[in-house]
């Protein structure tokens, strides 16, 4: 299965975001959304950092979750690419991120993506797991 693939929309990004379960969804969303900021193939890590993140249901989770991640991005300049959902509940999401510093990378920069929207935003199960499409600000 895909983490995922783009689609076209007018101002922003949307992407069609795949997973076998929930935590893969939210692991692939935000892998997703880091794939677009930069270039993450072959890029090592050195950096983990823990995360944990409250909403009211998935959805709003869900943009909780990467607009977090977008602010450890643009705080304290980490491109994260590597990322591992520990636990996963309606409103909880506890994970872990890695990825390296900007400045060792700043290379491989490519789209800056000022947050996740709720436009259209609803998480479907699927025959094959769960989808969601995620439009992004840019």
């Amino acid at each position: 299965m895909k983490r995922y693939e783009q689609f076209p929309h007018t101002a922003d990004i949307g992407v069609h975001v795949f997973g076998k379960d929930l935590k893969e969804l939210f692991e692939n969303a935000a892998f997703a959304m880091f794939d677009i900021i930069a270039d993450l193939e072959g890029m090592k890590t050195s950096i983990t950092k823990e995360f944990e993140v409250k909403a009211p249901n998935h959805e709003e989770l869900l943009v909780a979750w990467l607009d977090e991640l977008l602010y450890n991005f643009y705080t304290k300049s980490i491109i994260f690419s590597g990322f591992k959902v520990e636990e996963l509940s309606e409103n909880l999401i506890k994970a872990t991120a890695s990825g390296r510093p900007v400045g060792e990378n700043r290379n491989r920069l490519q789209t800056e993506i000022k947050a996740a929207t709720y436009s259209d935003l609803k998480i479907k199960e699927t025959p094959d797991g769960y989808q969601v499409d995620i439009i992004f600000d840019i």
